[in-house]
């Protein structure tokens, strides 16, 4: 859940004979991964067994139908990142590269780790130091060890772990999305050297309309599985890949990309508001809709970015923090939701109080980390490339 840049030269020339331009930050889709992770932190302070919004008396002012909707939708949420990751990756090769198919390995490697390796590392401390400390949400259980969820993590196999040992401590759970991604973006650059474009291409697409049934693999008992299985995340990768090959052959005018925005807006709120009525009458099919939605804003504010707007710029830092905030939030959600219940036991009339103190917070630490591992000598100053 990396913050990005992304370019906003001309996408309709053929990149062949272009030079990578320099890069400026995108406000669009900066603004997009604000909302995703806005959701996850929200949705992780929510859950019934923490701060819920359902109980509180703001639930007398809002529709249950909209409490509902901020509350519950960060899985939802994290397909959302995950389609922009893709976009910007495939976006970010094409830039230095020229293609898909001329992708350089080793400096495509070296970016992943000097990007994703030194913040890990540095969040990994905390999570085994608090985890040999017995501290509740940290520390592991049943077959679960400290080692353990530390190797996974390093590994990037703890979605395997997790699925073998059972649901992971709160603090360390978020790392399951970390893991689809970074083993997609081992394979992926192979796969780019390896098949035929038509052949790539095929397969990807494939592979994004095949989300649900790869869902659907998993018995609907085997609840850490089917939430964290690789193969139905990296298919929302998939998606974010194919939306930034579409956007290398074709530039929307201004009106077409406006409409693509409003489709790809209505497209998530369906999927975030109206999830039920999707998985009722129109096959379950929501997390398409989040993928597709996603996609349609990527596509518009690619060929025509949005210049920033008065009373956003918020949720677009929320959004070039969006790496910090996922890693680091969860010891502010857990730290809260003790303070409270210390203070007022199991009364959650007034949960709604502690949300906005606790996104600042949560903001807080993100940039606190955001040039730490710089600072501490672990990487040089770079830009963000996820």
């Amino acid at each position: 859940m990396t913050s990005a840049t992304l370019d906003t030269h001309d996408a309709a020339r053929p990149l062949e004979h272009a030079a990578p331009p320099a890069r400026t930050r995108n406000f669009g889709i900066d603004c997009l991964r604000g909302l995703a992770i806005l959701l996850v932190v929200v949705h992780h302070l929510a859950l019934p067994f923490r701060l819920p919004l359902g109980p509180s008396l703001l639930a007398e002012w809002v529709p249950k139908r909209l409490v509902d909707a901020v509350s519950f939708n960060g899985y939802e949420a994290v397909f959302v990142f995950s389609v922009i990751s893709g976009f910007l990756i495939a976006t970010r090769i094409i830039d230095h590269d020229g293609s898909l198919a001329a992708i350089r390995l080793r400096r495509f490697y070296a970016a992943r780790a000097r990007r994703i390796l030194p913040l890990l590392v540095l969040i990994l401390v905390p999570l085994s130091v608090l985890a040999l400390c017995d501290v509740p949400g940290f520390a592991p259980e049943g077959e679960q060890s400290t080692l353990g969820l530390l190797a996974s993590a390093l590994s990037f196999t703890f979605n395997w772990y997790e699925g073998r040992t059972g649901w992971a401590p709160a603090g360390w759970d978020v790392l399951w999305s970390l893991s689809i991604e970074e083993v997609f973006y081992l394979g992926f650059p192979l796969l780019c050297l390896c098949l035929p474009r038509r052949l790539l291409v095929g397969l990807l697409l494939l592979w994004a309309l095949a989300l649900a049934p790869l869902r659907d693999l998993v018995p609907t008992q085997d609840e850490v599985w089917r939430e964290k299985a690789y193969l139905p995340g990296m298919a929302a990768i998939a998606w974010g890949v194919l939306a930034a090959l579409l956007a290398r052959r074709w530039r929307p005018s201004r009106r077409q990309a406006r409409a693509l925005a409003w489709c790809g807006a209505l497209c998530l709120v369906l999927a975030f508001v109206w999830s039920d009525l999707l998985w009722r009458h129109l096959f379950r099919s929501g997390l398409y809709w989040v993928c597709i939605g996603a996609c349609l804003l990527l596509l518009a504010f690619y060929a025509h970015p949005v210049a920033p707007r008065r009373g956003l710029h918020w949720l677009a830092r929320m959004g070039e923090l969006s790496y910090e905030l996922y890693l680091s939030h969860m010891f502010v959600v857990l730290a809260v939701v003790a303070a409270y219940r210390a203070l007022l036991g199991e009364e959650n009339a007034w949960t709604f109080v502690v949300y906005l103190p606790l996104l600042l917070l949560c903001r807080a630490l993100a940039g606190g980390l955001e040039n730490l591992p710089a600072l501490l000598g672990m990487t040089a100053p770079f830009t963000k490339t996820r």
